[in-house]
C-alpha cells in the first residue's frame, strides 16, 4: 500500500478486515468500549465531514484535548483526513507550559471535553488565534458559544463532501510537542510522509501483522496501531502518570486480549516486570514489549523478560519527539553482552540503525552548524554528537526558526539531518552505543563526563534504583557529582556502608574514579510524559544545596 495521507491506511483495513476490532478502552471493571475497524473508519469519515462543513480542513491548526477514549481516536483520523494539523500537547506538562506551547502553536480551532474547555477559558489558551471551538458531550457547557461533536457528526451525516481531502506526502499532519525534559518543550513540524515513514519502519523492525493485538500506555503511540492493522487495546491509567499505573489493570488487559505487543515506558516497565514477579504471574501472549522514553536499565529487562516466553523480547527502540525509530536492540542481546559493557561504563547500546536511516557521529559542539564542510566525523569508538536522516527523520520547528537552525544541517546532497542532542559512538559492528545528553555532560579542566558512561558504573550496585550525574561548582571549578536513588528494599540500610560500596566500584574505571562526592535523594524529579527522563539539571541544584 502506498499513500499521501496517513489516514488512508485506517480505510484500506476497514476494507479488508472490517469486522476486526481496531480499538478497545479499558474501563473500570474490566469492561471495554470497542469500535471495529469499520465503526471507527465510518466514525472518523463522518466527523471529516462535519468538521469541513464548519471549517476545519486542509492545513488548519487544530488543538486536540481528550482522554483516549473511542472518540478521540476517532477524532484523530479524522482530523488526518481533512487535511488538517492536529496540535498534540501533553496536559500533564502544566499550565504555564500548556499556555506557551497553545501560544507557540497558534491554532485555530480548539476540540476538547468540558474539562479542557473550561481550563481554556480559565486560562485563556490561545485566545487570540481561535475561532471554532468544538466540545465532546457539552452539558451544562451547552449554552456557551461552542459547537457540540454531536452536531458536527450530524452535519457530517448530511454531507455530500468526501472526508478524506487531498493530501501530499510533504503536507503538514500535526505539530507534537516534545517532553521538555532538557529544555522548553518545543512543537515538532510532522508531515502525513513523517508519519507513514514511521508506520513502514515500525512493521518491517518488527514483522508486526495485521490481526496483532497492541497494548498501548501511550495515546499517540496507539495511533499507529490501526495503521498497522492491529487492535490497539488502552488500560484504564492516568496517561499523564505511567508510573503510578495498576500493573494489575495492565495485565487484565493484555490477558483479555491476549495482547501480542505492548508498548511502555521504562518506569511502567519497571513496575509491571515487579508487580508480575511478586505475584507469579506471566505474559505468554506477548510476541515483543517495546520500552522507549529513557535509557532502560539491565535489571529492569530482564525482570520483564522473565514474565515472557522464550520466544519473545523486550525491545527497546532508541530515537525522539523529532525523529522515531532510528535503532532498535533486543533483550537477547542486552541480557548476553551490552548489558555488562554498561556496567563498565561503555554506555548503552542501542542497537543497529533501522534500515533507511543514515546516521553519523560528529565533533561535539553547541552551536549551530550552518555549512556541511564544518563537521568533523569521527571514528569508530570516539564519543560525539549522534545526527540521523531518513524518511521518519522531521525537518523543523513550528514557530523556532533558531531551534531549527541549531538542530538541523543540510547535507552537500541536500538531505536534512537532524542532531539528536544525545552524544554515542559506533563500535566495530556498526551498533551505536548512547552516552547521554549532550546538555547534561559535566566539563571540567580534566575531562568530559558522560551521563550514561558514568551512571552505568554505579547501578549495577543491585540496591541502586538509578542514579544521577549531577554537575557540581566548587571554589569556582566545575566538579563531577552524583545522586542516587536506592530502591525501596534498600531504603533503610546504611548509607555510609552504601557510599563506601559505591566509592569502591567507581574506582574501578578511570572515568569514575573521581567521582567523590555522592547525595542520596529520595525520588529523582523526572519528565511527565514518561516518567523515566531525570531532570539532571534540578538535581544539579539540589545536590548543590547538599553541599
Amino acid at each position: 500500500m502506498s499513500f499521501t495521507n496517513i489516514a488512508a491506511y485506517l480505510s484500506a483495513m476497514a476494507g479488508r478486515q472490517p469486522h476486526t476490532l481496531a480499538v478497545a478502552i479499558q474501563n473500570v471493571g474490566r469492561q471495554y468500549a470497542r469500535y471495529t475497524y469499520r465503526e471507527l473508519d465510518a466514525a472518523s469519515e463522518r466527523m471529516a465531514r462535519g468538521l469541513r462543513e464548519v471549517g476545519i480542513g486542509k492545513r488548519t491548526r487544530t488543538v486536540l484535548m481528550l482522554t483516549p477514549d473511542l472518540e478521540f481516536f476517532a477524532l484523530v483520523f479524522a482530523l488526518f483526513k481533512t487535511g488538517a494539523v492536529l496540535v498534540a500537547v501533553d496536559p500533564g506538562m502544566g499550565i504555564k507550559n500548556l499556555g506557551k506551547c497553545l501560544a507557540e502553536a497558534e491554532p485555530e480551532a480548539f476540540i476538547g471535553s468540558r474539562r479542557a474547555h473550561i481550563a481554556r477559558l480559565l486560562f485563556g489558551w490561545a485566545g487570540a488565534t481561535i475561532s471554532t471551538n468544538i466540545i465532546v458531550k457539552p452539558g451544562v457547557l451547552a449554552c456557551l458559544n461552542m459547537i457540540s461533536l454531536k452536531k458536527v457528526e450530524a452535519l457530517g451525516s448530511g454531507s455530500n463532501r468526501p472526508g478524506m481531502n487531498e493530501t501530499g506526502r510533504q503536507d503538514p499532519a500535526a505539530i507534537l510537542f516534545t517532553s521538555g525534559s532538557t529544555g522548553a518543550p518545543k512543537g515538532v513540524n510532522y508531515t502525513h510522509g513523517n508519519f507513514i515513514a514511521q508506520v513502514k519502519a515500525l512493521q518491517d523492525l518488527y514483522q508486526i501483522q495485521p490481526g496483532e493485538i497492541d497494548l498501548a500506555t501511550f495515546p499517540l503511540f496507539a495511533l499507529y496501531a490501526p495503521a498497522m492493522g492491529m487492535t490497539a487495546v488502552i488500560p484504564e491509567m492516568d496517561f499523564t502518570r505511567p508510573g503510578r499505573a495498576d500493573p494489575g489493570n495492565i495485565f487484565a488487559a493484555i490477558d483479555d486480549f491476549s495482547a501480542t505487543t505492548m508498548f511502555a515506558s521504562p518506569a511502567l516497565l519497571d513496575k509491571v516486570g515487579k508487580w508480575g514477579c511478586k505475584h507469579k504471574k506471566t505474559l505468554p501472549s506477548l510476541k515483543r514489549a517495546l520500552c522507549a522514553g529513557a535509557p532502560v536499565a539491565p535489571r529492569i529487562i530482564e525482570r520483564f523478560a522473565m514474565l515472557l516466553s522464550e520466544e519473545a523480547q523486550v525491545f527497546t527502540p532508541y530515537g525522539a519527539t523529532e525523529s522515531l525509530p532510528v535503532s532498535s536492540i533486543g533483550s537477547r542481546a542486552v541480557l548476553s553482552e551490552t548489558g555488562e559493557q554498561a556496567a563498565a561504563g561503555k554506555g548503552i547500546c542501542v542497537g543497529q540503525a533501522v534500515e533507511g536511516i543514515r546516521l553519523a557521529i560528529i565533533r561535539i559542539t553547541d552551536a549551530a552548524i550552518a555549512d556541511w564542510a564544518e563537521l568533523e566525523f569521527l571514528s569508530t569508538g570516539e564519543i560525539g554528537e549522534i545526527i540521523v536522516q531518513g524518511a521518519q527523520v522531521t525537518h523543523s520547528y513550528y514557530n523556532r526558526a533558531h531551534a531549527t537552525a541549531v538542530a538541523k544541517i543540510r547535507a552537500d546532497d541536500g538531505r536534512l539531518y537532524h542532531r539528536m542532542g544525545d552524544l554515542g559512538y559506533q563500535d566495530e559492528q556498526g551498533r551505536l552505543w548512547f552516552c547521554g545528553r549532550k546538555s547534561e555532560r559535566v566539563v571540567t579542566q580534566e575531562r568530559t563526563y558522560f551521563t550514561a558512561c558514568c551512571e552505568g558504573v554505579f547501578n549495577a550496585h543491585p540496591r541502586l534504583r538509578r542514579s544521577a550525574l549531577v554537575r557540581l561548582s566548587v571554589h569556582g571549578k566545575v566538579k563531577p557529582g552524583l545522586c542516587v536513588e536506592l530502591e525501596a528494599a534498600a531504603c533503610s540500610m546504611d548509607r555510609q556502608r552504601l557510599k563506601r560500596e559505591l566509592l569502591a566500584l567507581g574506582g574501578n574505571y578511570e572515568h569514575t574514579r573521581s567521582i567523590k562526592d555522592i547525595f542520596f535523594h529520595a525520588g529523582f524529579p523526572v519528565d511527565i510524559r514518561h516518567n523515566a527522563k531525570i531532570a539532571r539539571a534540578e538535581l544539579s541544584k539540589w545536590a548543590q544545596r547538599q553541599r
